[in-house]
């Protein structure tokens, strides 16, 4: 089962890594047995899948579940059992990855207004002359 992310976008199930680990919080006696977590990885650097914009789009929103290798590190521990788990970190990856394949909007430089010109030097102009009157010696009296 394939895990599709935008319509264009399908990461194949062979790219998917996944491992269980036991994990913390709720599950009482059940979190100390089970092996319940999930840690699914993926390689968004040799993806094959990914668009190479797209993968390094990625790559910047993934910051610290990024490793040196480049392989995306997804832990999902949230639920009491494996399927739930293993859902919600597919889901993650397929949400970083829908993030990802928009691309950003291109900056248009602006210019500013000839009201925000003229405000500008006449601030200027009258701190100009606070400091010329700090400046300015008083006359013999």
């Amino acid at each position: 089962m394939d895990l599709e992310c935008t319509p264009s976008i399908t990461i194949d199930e062979a790219e998917l890594e996944e491992s269980f680990v036991r994990a913390s919080g709720p599950g009482g006696q059940n979190v100390n047995k089970v092996a319940t977590a999930v840690q699914l990885r993926f390689d968004v650097r040799r993806s094959p899948s990914l668009p190479n914009a797209v993968a390094i789009r990625l790559m910047k929103l993934a910051g610290r579940r990024l490793t040196a290798d480049g392989i995306l590190v997804i832990t999902a521990q949230a639920h009491r059992t494996q399927e739930r788990n293993r859902a919600e970190a597919r889901e993650r990856l397929a949400e970083l990855v829908r993030e990802a394949a928009v691309p950003p909007k291109p900056r248009r430089p602006t210019r500013p207004t000839l009201a925000s010109k003229t405000r500008r030097l006449d601030t200027k102009t009258r701190r100009g002359n606070v400091k010329r009157l700090r400046a300015s010696k008083p006359g013999p009296e």
